[in-house]
């Protein structure tokens, strides 16, 4: 949009005014929100920045108007934002199947910019970026000064730039610099299908499976997964849902999907109040396998967002699941793309999510049944374990007997439902020891490492008795 055009904007936008003063003044009262003072406002300071500032070339119309439309979206909250085509087009390129950046998910949060997951293998996460951690500069610029949308223009490049970062870790309030390259960063969804080891689990036989990211394989993929546990004798089932900023809503419905009856009802998104805009959404039919009665428990933490928050808030509602872990990040809202003028748009907020018993995620986050906290130690070691494929042999082996307390909260809880079900059937026979090794079936789960548990895909060469499928447990109240 050339300079000229914008050149009769000001006349343009008084002229609207005055014409829609009139209106409300006649509608209601002086104290209306009629626009018509803010908008003479906006067009004084306008046209006295044109014709006062000292460097004429940052002062076209087009420079100043983009720069109104980008503070008044980023003013609304962290999500909205006026888009250029160039950072339209990236957008549009965050869907593919790969991306050029460091690995990491932004967000603002506490006025922040913060760090809502790292990529264990890009190259953020190899470098010991964490979750949680804010960027205080990029290339030495202070990010307090820079949108979010801007920000991730700095952040991605090509593949092979250097990025430097100076990043503050809330948890220990210590400053890290870090200096990355750029690479070509491949979205990965489902990771580490498999048996947990059963030194963890005995005398059960508990799957476990990790999802990164919700993208349009996910669901798919899942069910692949569910369909060889199943049939490698599986009796409980973990989700991990930990660093999982969500991604695309229609995956994480049809995740969910995977453990209830279809057309059951997981999500509602409702709009500005008084709007009538309310979105129902169920589980599908045509994508429903098979009926998956089995208890589960949701593993998630600080960095579980959006799609990681419509499924364990939806299936801890419908009794489906146990979430162990902490209280989720807390982005619940849903963000229209609206084209505007040529090849811009904005994205903004028009609806929020709601669960099945209508709570609402956004800024609240889903408060687990089981509050399972990691300290910052911890939680660097969590990371380190989640990256141990790009690790050094020297560096698998200092974490090789890192205990994972979430992991084990949450295979004590499916012991539990197991043993509750058996109840409800009306079996009280003990829990059968597997192999005949009492010694190593009544091993404290705390003596466990995940060494046996989430890393290792070995499930143990000798097999636990087979329990007979459990009935999905009820979760009881939320604690």
């Amino acid at each position: 949009m050339n300079e000229q055009r914008f050149f009769f904007m000001p006349f343009l936008l008084l002229a609207v005014a005055a014409w829609l003063a009139p209106t409300a003044v006649a509608q209601d009262s002086a104290e209306e929100d009629t626009g018509f003072k803010e908008i003479e406002l906006f067009t004084e300071v306008l046209e006295t920045i044109r014709q006062g500032y000292v460097d004429p070339e940052k002062v076209t119309y087009e420079m100043l108007i983009n720069s109104a439309l980008e503070g008044m979206l980023a003013d609304l909250d962290p999500h909205c934002q006026f888009m250029q085509p160039k950072v339209l087009e990236q957008l549009k390129r965050h869907t593919d199947s790969t991306y050029e950046g460091i690995g990491v998910t932004i967000s603002t949060k506490n006025n922040a910019l913060t760090i809502v997951t790292a990529r264990e293998d890009g190259p953020a996460g190899r470098a010991g970026i964490l979750p949680g951690d804010q960027i205080l500069k990029i290339n030495n610029q202070l990010t307090e000064d820079v949108g979010i949308s801007q920000a991730v223009n700095m952040l991605r490049g090509k593949p092979g730039e250097s990025i430097k970062l100076t990043i503050r870790r809330p948890a220990t309030q210590k400053l890290h610099e870090f200096d990355l390259k750029r690479e070509v960063i491949k979205q990965s969804s489902v990771k580490e299908i498999k048996i947990l080891n059963t030194k963890l689990t005995a005398p059960y036989r508990m799957g476990y499976a990790r999802i990164l990211q919700f993208s349009q394989p996910t669901a798919e993929e899942l069910a692949d997964g569910l369909d060889q546990l199943e049939q490698e004798g599986m009796d409980a089932f973990i989700l991990d849902l930990r660093n999982n900023p969500g991604g695309l809503l229609g995956s994480a419905i049809d995740v969910c999907g995977e453990f209830v009856k279809a057309g059951t009802v997981v999500l509602t998104t409702e709009g500005k109040p008084g709007s009538g805009k309310i979105n129902v959404y169920r589980t599908s039919v045509e994508k429903k396998r098979r009926d998956r009665d089995y208890p589960i428990a949701i593993l998630v933490n600080h960095s579980s967002a959006s799609g990681s928050e419509v499924v364990s808030g939806a299936l801890q509602d419908l009794k489906r699941c146990i979430v162990v872990g902490e209280t989720t990040f807390g982005k619940g809202s849903v963000q229209s793309i609206i084209p505007i003028g040529e090849g811009k748009a904005i994205r903004m907020t028009t609806a929020k999510y709601y669960t099945p018993s209508h709570r609402t995620i956004h800024e609240n986050g889903v408060v687990p049944n089981i509050v399972a906290t990691l300290t910052p130690g911890q939680e660097e070691m969590l990371a380190r374990w989640f990256s141990r494929d790009t690790l050094s042999p020297e560096e698998r082996k200092k974490i090789e007997n890192f205990r994972d307390p979430q992991m084990i909260r949450a295979v004590d809880a499916m012991k539990g439902a197991l043993v509750y079900s058996k109840i409800q059937d009306g079996d009280d026979t003990p829990a059968p020891n597997p192999a005949g090794k009492p010694e190593e079936s009544a091993k404290p789960v705390a003596e466990a490492s995940v060494k046996d548990a989430p890393g290792n895909a070995e499930s143990g060469k000798e097999a636990p008795a087979k329990v007979a499928p459990a009935k999905a447990a009820p979760t009881g109240a939320d604690q």
